[in-house]
C-alpha cells in the first residue's frame, strides 16, 4: 500500500546525513552548517569558561570536534568546498573590521616601530623562514611563501587581548599595533605577488611587473573613490538619517571592493580589508566602527572555528610531535625575533618580552595566504595541514603567553620599585625610563584630560563650545550631521560622527579622561541611553542634560545625573529678566 503525505512543512532524515525542508524548499547547506557552528560554540565555550581558558582555545576545539567526529557528515554538510567558503565569510569580514581600525595617521605617528621594527621582524622572519624550508628540500617558491606566512602576526587576538588586559593605550601596546601595521601593508603586497611567483610560467618577471600593475591599479581605484565617490554616497546616506541604510551601504562596500578584488586574482579578504581602510580616512570611521565592531567577536568566532574545520585531525594526530616541535620553534624564534625588533623600537626589556608574546604566532593573513597556496597547489595536502595546525595552536597560546607576560612584568616593577627604595642606581634608570613614553610611542592620541564631552552641535552646543573656549577648556564633540563635522574638523576642532548612545562612540572621545558630558538637545529618550552609558564607563563622570517637561525630572534624577537643566525654568527665567527689564533698567534676581 502506497501512502503520500503532502505538507508544506516535512523534515526527512537519512541514515548517514538528513536534510531539512522548511515551507516547501530545502534549508540552504551554509545555513545549516552556520547552525551547526554557533550552536557548538556556545556549549564549548562553557566549558572553557568554568575552567576559566581561553575562548579562542574553545573556538578552536570545537571546529576540530565538528570537522572530525562526523556530526557534519551526518548534517549533509561534511562538503569541504562548503567548509571552505565558510572560512572565506569568516576572514573576509574579520579583515574588514580590521580595515577599519587601520589608520594611515598611526601608521605616520607609530613610524619608528612601524618601518623599522616592523622591517626587522618581517626581514628576519622571512630569511630564516625560507631557510629552513629549503633546508627541507621545499623550493624557492614554496619557501618564501613559507616566509610570508611566518612573518604576519594575528592582529585580532593581540589587540583584543590587550583590551582585555586593560592596556589598549600601553607603549606595549602602541609598539604592536606599529608592526602590526606594517604587516598588514607587506601583505597586501604578497597578495598582489604571490599568484606571479608561483607560477608555473616561465616568463616571471613578465608575469610580477603585471601582477605590479594590477595591484596598482586597484589602489588608484581605492584612491579615488575615497576621494571622489564614496564620500559623496556616504553623505547622502547620513543625511537620510537611516541607520540601517548606513550600515547596510557600508557592508555592500565591503562586499563590492571584496568582489572586486578576486576578480582581479588578488583576493576577497585583501579586498575586504582595503575598503576597511578606505573607510578608515573618512569622518565616518567612528560610527562604522560602531555599527560593525559589536559583530567583530561573532567575525573572530566563526574565523577561528572555521580553522579547525579544515584541519584533519587524522593527519595532525599522525604528525603530533612534528606540530608541537613546529609552534615551539615558531614561538621561540619568532618570538625573539620580536622581542629584538621591539627592543630596537625604544621598548624596555620588560614591555618588549610582551610584543614578543603578542607577535610570536601566525594570524588571520596566513590563514588567507595559505588559503590562496591550496588554489595554486603550492604545497603537499599533508604540508598545509602541518602549516594550519601550527597556525592555529600558535594563535590559541597567544593570550595565555600575554597574560604571562603582564605578570612578569608586574613582578619585575615591582623588584625595581623595591631596589628604588632602596637606592640602588641601576633599579632607578629602569623605574624612570619604564614610566616614559618611548620615543614618543603615545604622542598620536590625543592627550586630552578634564575635557568636556558635548553631545549635539545645536545653537546650546555652539553657545557652550564657544564659552568653554574662551576659559580653554578642551572639548570633545561629538555630532549626527556630517557636515557639521567636517566643518568643525576644518577648523581644528576634535569632532567626531558618531552615535553618543554607542561605546565606542564615547570611547574614541576619551570618556575615560574627560571630567563631564554635556547632552544639548532636549530628547528625553536618547539623553537617558546616552547618560547610562556614560556612567557604566566612567562612574565619576559629571553628567548635564536638558530636560523638556518638569514630568520628566523624576526619570533623570533616577538616572543620578548631576546637574538637570529644565527649559521651561530657563526660558522662563529669560522671559521675565527681558520682559522686567523693558519697564526697569535694574534688575533684581529675585524678580524670577
Amino acid at each position: 500500500m502506497l501512502i503520500q503525505v503532502q505538507s508544506k512543512l516535512c523534515v526527512m532524515i537519512k541514515f548517514g546525513s538528513f536534510e531539512v525542508l522548511a515551507a516547501g524548499g530545502a534549508v540552504p547547506p551554509i545555513f545549516v552548517l552556520l547552525t551547526l557552528v554557533l550552536s557548538s560554540v556556545v556549549l564549548v565555550s562553557l566549558v572553557c569558561a568554568q575552567l576559566k581558558q581561553s575562548l579562542l582555545v574553545g573556538y578552536f576545539v570545537c571546529g576540530l570536534i565538528l570537522s572530525n567526529s562526523g556530526i557534519l557528515s551526518w548534517a549533509g554538510v561534511g562538503d569541504s568546498d562548503l567548509i571552505h567558503n565558510l572560512s572565506e565569510i569568516g576572514i573576509v569580514l574579520l579583515l574588514f573590521t580590521l580595515g577599519i581600525e587601520f589608520s594611515i595617521k598611526e601608521l605616520k605617528a607609530l613610524r619608528r616601530p612601524a618601518l623599522l621594527g616592523g622591517g626587522i621582524q618581517v626581514s628576519l622572519c622571512i630569511v630564516i623562514a625560507m631557510g629552513v624550508g629549503m633546508l627541507f628540500d621545499l623550493d624557492w617558491k614554496a619557501s618564501l611563501l613559507l616566509g610570508f606566512m611566518v612573518c604576519l602576526s594575528s592582529t585580532a587576538v593581540s589587540l583584543k587581548t590587550f583590551q582585555d588586559l586593560g592596556l589598549p593605550e600601553s607603549p606595549q601596546a602602541r609598539v604592536t599595533l606599529g608592526m602590526a601595521l606594517f604587516q598588514d601593508l607587506m601583505t597586501i603586497l604578497f597578495m598582489v605577488l604571490l599568484p606571479a611567483i608561483v607560477s608555473q610560467s616561465g616568463d616571471s618577471g613578465g608575469g610580477l611587473l603585471f601582477a605590479l600593475l594590477k595591484g596598482m591599479g586597484f589602489t588608484a581605484f581605492l584612491v579615488v573613490i575615497s576621494r571622489f565617490g564614496l564620500p559623496q554616497m556616504l553623505d547622502a546616506v547620513a543625511k537620510s538619517g537611516s541607520r540601517e541604510l548606513f550600515t547596510v551601504t557600508v557592508i555592500g562596500l565591503c562586499a563590492a571592493v571584496a568582489l572586486l578584488s578576486g576578480v582581479l586574482g588578488l583576493s576577497p579578504a585583501l579586498g575586504a580589508f582595503a575598503a576597511g581602510v578606505v573607510v578608515s580616512e573618512s569622518i565616518y570611521s567612528h560610527r562604522v566602527l560602531s555599527d560593525i565592531l559589536p559583530f567583530k567577536d561573532l567575525f573572530l568566532t566563526i574565523f577561528f572555528v572555521s580553522v579547525g574545520l579544515l584541519i584533519d585531525l587524522q593527519i595532525v594526530m599522525n604528525e603530533w610531535v612534528l606540530v608541537l616541535l613546529i609552534t615551539v620553534a615558531l614561538v621561540l624564534v619568532k618570538g625573539a625575533i620580536v622581542f629584538v625588533a621591539a627592543r630596537v623600537s625604544g621598548l624596555q626589556k620588560s614591555r618588549s618580552l610582551l610584543v614578543a608574546a603578542a607577535l610570536c604566532s601566525m594570524g588571520e593573513f596566513s590563514i588567507v595566504v595559505l588559503n590562496r597556496s591550496m588554489d595554486l597547489e603550492v604545497f603537499s595536502e599533508r604540508m598545509e595541514q602541518l602549516i594550519l595546525a601550527s597556525t592555529a595552536l600558535s594563535m590559541a597560546l597567544v593570550p595565555t603567553l600575554m597574560k604571562l607576560g603582564v605578570s612578569f612584568c608586574n613582578k619585575r616593577s615591582a623588584r625595581a620599585g623595591a631596589a628604588l627604595a632602596g637606592g640602588h642606581s641601576e633599579a632607578r634608570w629602569s623605574a624612570a625610563s619604564d614610566s616614559e613614553d618611548e620615543h614618543g610611542v603615545g604622542s598620536q592620541i590625543e592627550n586630552l584630560t578634564e575635557h568636556v564631552i558635548i553631545c549635539g552641535y545645536g545653537p546650546v552646543g555652539q553657545n557652550l563650545h564657544k564659552n568653554l573656549q574662551t576659559l580653554h577648556i578642551p572639548v570633545v564633540i561629538i555630532e549626527m550631521n556630517p557636515m557639521t563635522v567636517k566643518k568643525l574638523v576644518g577648523e581644528g576642532h576634535f569632532a567626531l560622527y558618531a552615535d553618543a548612545r554607542d561605546r565606542e562612540g564615547l570611547k574614541a572621545a576619551k570618556i575615560e579622561q574627560a571630567r563631564g558630558l554635556a547632552v544639548t538637545f532636549p530628547d528625553k529618550e536618547i539623553s537617558l541611553a546616552i547618560v547610562h552609558t556614560a556612567r557604566e564607563m566612567k562612574e565619576s563622570i559629571l553628567l548635564y542634560v536638558r530636560c523638556k517637561f518638569k514630568a520628566d525630572i523624576a526619570d533623570f534624577e533616577a538616572a543620578e545625573i548631576n546637574h538637570i537643566l529644565l527649559d521651561e525654568e530657563q526660558s522662563g527665567r529669560a522671559m521675565i529678566q527681558r520682559v522686567m527689564l523693558s519697564y526697569s533698567d535694574e534688575f533684581d534676581e529675585s524678580w524670577i
